[in-house]
């Protein structure tokens, strides 16, 4: 009995052979393109009326002498071209907050990192019932509403009532009595705003860390092992360049973060002194737009504030450009 030979089925449509031989399916993939560009609409909508409207208001705004009367509606708004920006520019004050706010924000992320980067190793070390309480503390202090964490902060710090007063002043030799950690020189009080700012920032740091250290390859790590090569050769040529993606992105977003700071420097200035001398960026623009009620130098500043937040995570945007290009 004869057997009849398999038949193969064959497609409707016509495929083009590409340069290899193989079929051409870039119709196919060109007609998929559009769906996925079709949910991105929403998220992209949201993202230019919540974010793009401010900025929007904020160049237009920077153009204008938008004060008291402005706001309330008794005067329309003077367009003045660049005169907010002017003022800004040639105003010293300024340029002393801009500097000092640059400072804080590279020295307070960067502790923040390091110290986040230790805890991440840390806890890959210890066993796990030592890991599962430091991963609760940590999330306990990442938790903690940043009013109720600076009302604790600023007690520690008191120089009549204060925790750490007494503490050093138990130490033989160092008298801390009545010591003014923050209302005193302004150096001393940005070294405690950067303690606060590093223990909120550090369990984001630590907890995601952690994550992109647990996908680091065992196997790899043992075998370098026994190739010789030590404790800090294995974390600078195996573990550090595999989690390098993880470590630049939470470095950028603090760096974001700490040249944005405002309510623990606000807190910590009410409790001590208002100068413009414990001004960051955050409370300068506060002071000079709302409080002082001159909107458009604030947005003048606030725009200023923008293109120093690309410049800075600039070295992120063009890693990820070498890479799309690679």
């Amino acid at each position: 009995m004869a057997v009849p030979a398999p038949t193969t089925l064959k497609p409707k449509g016509k495929l083009r052979a590409g340069r290899d031989g193989s079929a051409d399916e870039s119709v196919g993939a060109r007609r998929r393109i559009p769906v996925p560009l079709f949910l991105l609409i929403p998220a992209i909508a949201i993202l230019l009326f919540g974010m793009g409207y401010p900025v929007v208001w904020q160049i237009i705004t920077s153009f204008q002498k938008y004060g008291a009367l402005q706001q309330l509606g008794g005067k329309a708004p003077d367009f003045v071209g660049l005169d907010n920006y002017i003022a800004v520019a040639t105003s010293p004050t300024f340029w002393e907050v801009a500097i000092r706010s640059v400072i804080f924000c590279l020295v307070t992320a960067l502790i923040t990192v390091v110290i986040g980067m230790g805890l991440a190793l840390l806890m890959t070390r210890v066993p796990s019932g030592v890991r599962i309480t430091l991963q609760i503390a940590l999330l306990l202090a990442w938790a903690m509403p940043v009013v109720a964490a600076m009302t604790v902060w600023i007690w520690l710090f008191d120089r009549r009532r204060g925790v750490v007063n007494y503490l050093l002043d138990l130490i033989p030799g160092v008298d801390m009595n009545q010591f003014n950690w923050i209302g005193g020189e302004p150096f001393v009080f940005f070294i405690v705003a950067s303690i606060i700012v590093t223990w909120m920032s550090v369990p984001f740091v630590a907890f995601s860390s952690y994550a992109g250290l647990t996908q680091v390859s065992t196997e790899m790590v043992e075998a370098s092992q026994l190739d010789g090569a030590t404790g800090w050769q294995r974390l600078r040529f195996i573990v550090l360049p595999i989690i390098r993606p993880v470590i630049m992105i939470v470095l950028l977003l603090n760096l974001i973060w700490d040249l944005r700071v405002f309510t623990q420097i606000t807190m910590l200035q009410d409790a001590g002194s208002n100068s413009s001398d414990y001004d960051l960026l955050g409370t300068y623009i506060y002071k000079m737009g709302v409080a002082g009620l001159n909107f458009g130098q604030g947005a003048a500043m606030a725009i200023f504030v923008l293109a120093l937040t690309i410049v800075l995570s600039w070295f992120y945007i063009r890693s990820l450009l070498k890479e799309d290009q690679a």
